[in-house]
């Protein structure tokens, strides 16, 4: 999900910054251009962690700016089918949950909750299951596995994460707990 990648840019210092720290400037650029991007390949770049070398500055005619090639460390953040995530629920809604993973959010469609039928309960901003009486409410923690997988790079806010909790030892981390106890010989308590 997390991974630390090395990646070489180039980086246009503009007139008014030169004179500056350049090693400042140029991490102060890289997190401006790439905090937040989405890319299929490397996922969604959270942070520049460290830059390893600028190269030589290039000075193109007709711009007053000086371009440096930059290899610089990112942390990013990259969901793939079939992972399992652990994450908070930030909003319940009619049809399901989202989930925060991390810097997206995922859906977790009610008929993907658990093999009880769900009820949302409006009043209370919560689902219920109609058998077991489980609850699912904001705040609460989940282990969900990801079923499907849309990442939007030129709209990232369009990206699409969809979660299943209907497999064992999947569902909300105190129902995890609870058949932990019971597999253990344990009263739940």
């Amino acid at each position: 999900m997390y991974a630390r990648i090395k990646l070489r840019d180039t980086v246009r210092v503009s007139p008014s910054k030169i004179g500056e720290d350049l090693e400042k400037t140029i991490e102060s650029l890289l997190w401006e251009q790439f905090e937040g991007r989405l890319d299929k390949e490397y996922g969604m770049i959270i942070g520049i962690e460290k830059i390893e070398e600028i190269g030589e500055g290039r000075i193109i005619e007709g711009d007053g700016a000086i371009y440096f090639d930059v290899t610089f460390n990112a942390i990013c953040f990259k969901p793939s089918l079939q992972e399992v995530v652990e994450g908070e629920i930030v909003e319940v809604v009619e049809f399901g949950c989202f989930v925060s993973i991390g810097p997206l959010d995922a859906l977790l469609h009610m008929s993907q909750i658990a093999d009880d039928y769900m009820v949302f309960d409006e009043k209370n901003k919560r689902l219920l299951g109609k058998e077991t009486k489980k609850v699912l409410t904001e705040g609460n923690f989940v282990r969900a596995r990801i079923v499907s997988l849309s990442l939007k790079e030129r709209e990232p806010e369009k990206s699409r994460i969809g979660l299943t909790m209907r497999q064992p030892w999947l569902g909300a981390i105190d129902w995890i707990e609870e058949e932990v106890k019971k597999s253990r010989g344990e009263g739940v308590g």
